[in-house]
């Protein structure tokens, strides 16, 4: 879901020794399906299960959907939906691998290391799931039932590399999964062969709902192979209208703007990044991290503040509670831990840095004592100057 690789299938003879089960070579020939239960390229074409896949995928999103196919190997209603599995992920670094990776070599499902594919043309279908990666024109021909992708969006609604994040940060109340046909060189436009609409469950996080579109999307995926080219027949473009992009989350999404955002929009953000990359503002001009939030409309406060007091950014340390709250665009936020060279309590973090500056009561101190908004710095464009030659 969540991984972005860059780069094109290569063909290449060689594999990579790797601990656990070796990768073993992949056998793509320049193959056209010409119709279901057809010929392709001189042998016939499955109109039926059980199918021969090829997945690909890298994250946990992918591991769940993976682990359903592989399950379903070893079905005892005797009809048998996969003959074989095998996956294309991602090499293992030297300190760790990725969960897809784990869970095939665990299962003695074989593995490929992505880029370097050898001939393939003993497969029915891929199937691919938060991969990252554009796969080309001659890869995907090479599937007889081509490539089906599996999105955790209603597309064309959040389109790239970033769904699940950006259906928490604008705060949607519906979401779904999608099964598509992938097209060459651009993400998430093919057609839909299976889409199912979920609601989002309030208050969850990114990890949350990811992983209830993870168990949706597996079961359809399922559903999709017991009738694949029925499936692949109904097919539908994707409308033209309600085009969403989702890009990559970036520590630039999470600076806290304490005079624009509410407190709405604090939670939405914070339950879908938060996790990866904790939300951030300055102090003094130092960076702080803010590593547990509280919905403070949640927790009876009584408080009463001046005028002065409810500038954006302006920070009070509320002993009952253990919380250090922040004033945002529409009220008061609760934090209990954050990060300033290392982490603190909202009680220390009051002693050891806030309450010196509210001892004396001055303006000018409880002025400069408040979380301030990180502002970019936009670097001035240059003048090129031509040199003017005169013949």
């Amino acid at each position: 879901m969540w991984s972005s690789v860059s780069g094109l299938a290569r063909v290449a003879s060689r594999t990579s020794p790797r601990s656990g089960p070796p990768a073993s070579r992949l056998f793509c020939a320049g193959n056209t399906a010409d119709s279901p239960g057809g010929k392709s390229g001189g042998r016939q074409v499955r109109a039926a299960p059980p199918w021969r896949i090829l997945f690909f995928g890298t994250d946990s999103f992918a591991q769940r959907a993976l682990e359903k196919l592989q399950l379903s190997r070893s079905s005892q209603t005797g009809k048998m939906l996969i003959e074989q599995l095998e996956v294309v992920t991602l090499p293992a670094t030297k300190y760790s691998e990725l969960p897809v990776r784990k869970y095939a070599r665990m299962s003695q499902i074989p593995i490929h290391d992505w880029p370097h594919l050898a001939p393939c043309d003993h497969f029915d279908v891929g199937i691919i799931v938060s991969f990252g990666s554009l796969l080309s024109d001659s890869l995907i021909q090479q599937f007889p039932h081509g490539i089906l992708n599996l999105h955790p969006s209603l597309l064309p609604r959040w389109r790239g590399p970033a769904p699940i994040f950006h259906t928490l940060i604008h705060g949607d109340q519906v979401t779904g999964v999608t099964i598509m046909q992938i097209r060459p060189a651009r993400f998430d436009v093919g057609p839909i062969v299976m889409q199912q609409e979920c609601a989002v469950p309030p208050g969850c996080t990114a990890d949350e709902l990811g992983a209830m579109l993870a168990e949706t999307g597996a079961e359809m995926l399922l559903s999709t192979l017991k009738n694949l080219p029925e499936s692949i027949k109904n097919k539908r473009e994707q409308p033209k209208q309600g085009i969403t992009i989702a890009p990559k989350i970036t520590v630039a999404m999470s600076w806290v703007n304490w005079e624009e955002q509410t407190l709405e929009e604090l939670d939405q953000l914070n339950r879908a990044i938060g996790s990866r990359i904790p939300l951030r503002t300055l102090w003094m001009g130092k960076t702080v991290k803010l590593l547990d939030l509280v919905d403070m409309r949640k927790i009876p406060v009584s408080l009463a503040f001046t005028q002065e007091q409810l500038i954006p950014g302006t920070i009070y340390f509320h002993k009952e509670s253990n919380i250090l709250l922040v004033r945002c665009k529409n009220g008061w936020t609760g934090i209990k831990l954050l990060v300033l060279k290392k982490v603190l309590s909202a009680a220390e973090f009051y002693n050891g840095y806030l309450h010196p500056y509210f001892q004396g009561g001055s303006r000018i101190n409880q002025s400069v004592a408040r979380f301030q908004t990180h502002k970019p710095e936009t670097k001035a464009k240059k003048t090129v100057k031509k040199n003017l030659f005169v013949a």
